[in-house]
């Protein structure tokens, strides 16, 4: 099959690579109908990860099941289904208690963009559409992959309530999320910190109440200022970095939580700031499937619009200008149809 591999920094090509199989009873083919690149692909790209030359790149993908093992019983050939990212029992005492992307028997996607992905748990982590779903619906569906459940897991970690007060720290495709889920949630007022005005723009529309341009010192001033020197009530970290880190526990008033969800690098916690104003941390990887059920209702149901973050797709064949275009901050996030 045709799939999406790196072999250095800022190096993507399509190769031709052996198609994947079913190799336990467990396992599915999934032949995609549409991937997408994810901000953490960009770390490899940008050579900040470890690179395998030749290895298949991409974890986002939905598409038809073209193949089962043979104990799976909840999907079968041709149902359309949502692939999560990362692929769990949904059975095992992590999974039971909502920790779905620590499962005893984790899996994960390898070969998002490509033609074919193979899906470790099947029974456990696809969840299938009711018939093939309007192709305006795919950018949605998509996202519910994993950057829809991943702001949303920000959101649920940091404790968003009716009512409150909320700061989103990152204007990506994760950051967005946080957004509509903060939104979605109640907040009363979500302030997303973003000074590329598309982007603005776009959390605006999912429900931003203000925009703060200023980062670091001047970002945490304007936010104290927005919310006359109190802070926020929860805030959503989606970036990973050092710098987005401290501006997340440096606008979190006295008692609240920060919930995490970029992927950290080279991040070192304020212990002392977090003790002193007793600020929690919570969050990591998103427990995709936990979360599937309720945003695949709100999608169907048209309560949220989360595929708007695409805002560039490119055929399988161009993928390599969809990683320029997103490590150039030109798109928000990159659609890849085979």
């Amino acid at each position: 099959m045709r799939a999406t591999t790196i072999h250095g920094t800022r190096d993507i090509r399509v190769s031709e690579v052996p198609d994947p199989t079913i190799e336990e009873p467990t396992d599915a083919i999934v032949k995609v109908v549409a991937g997408c690149v994810c901000g953490s692909d960009l770390w490899p790209y940008r050579g900040e990860n470890p690179i395998t030359e030749g290895a298949t790149i991409g974890h986002e993908c939905v598409g038809v099941v073209e193949e089962v093992g043979s104990a799976v019983t909840s999907v079968r050939p041709g149902d359309f289904v949502i692939v999560p990212f990362c692929h769990c029992d949904n059975t095992c005492p992590h999974c039971l208690a909502g920790a779905q992307s620590a499962c005893a028997n984790l899996g994960m996607t390898v070969s998002g963009q490509a033609e074919y992905a193979r899906v470790t748990q099947a029974d456990g982590s696809l969840v299938r559409t009711d018939a093939r779903p309007d192709p305006a619906l795919l950018p949605s569906l998509l996202t519910l992959s994993d950057v829809m459940p991943t702001g949303w897991h920000a959101a649920v970690s940091a404790g968003v309530r009716p009512g409150s007060t909320v700061v989103v720290v990152g204007d990506g495709a994760v950051g967005l999320c946080g957004v509509l889920a903060a939104a979605t949630m109640g907040a009363e007022r979500v302030i997303a910190m973003s000074r590329h005005e598309p982007r603005q723009a776009l959390a605006r529309a999912f429900g931003a109440t203000d925009i703060v341009a200023e980062r670091g010192k001047e970002g945490g001033a304007a936010v104290k200022e927005l919310t006359a020197g109190v802070g926020a009530d929860a805030v959503l970290e989606c970036v990973g970095t050092d710098a987005a880190v401290r501006t997340a526990f440096g606008v979190a008033r006295p008692g609240s939580t920060v919930g995490f969800v970029g992927v950290p690098h080279g991040v070192e916690l304020p212990v002392r700031t977090m003790f002193a104003k007793n600020v929690g941390l919570a969050g990591g990887m998103a427990p995709v499937r936990r979360y599937l059920p309720e945003l695949l209702d709100l999608v169907l149901s048209g309560a949220i619009d989360p595929g708007r973050v695409f805002d560039l797709t490119v055929p399988l064949s161009e993928v390599a200008e969809g990683y320029r275009a997103m490590d150039e901050r030109r798109a928000v996030k990159v659609m890849v149809t085979p």
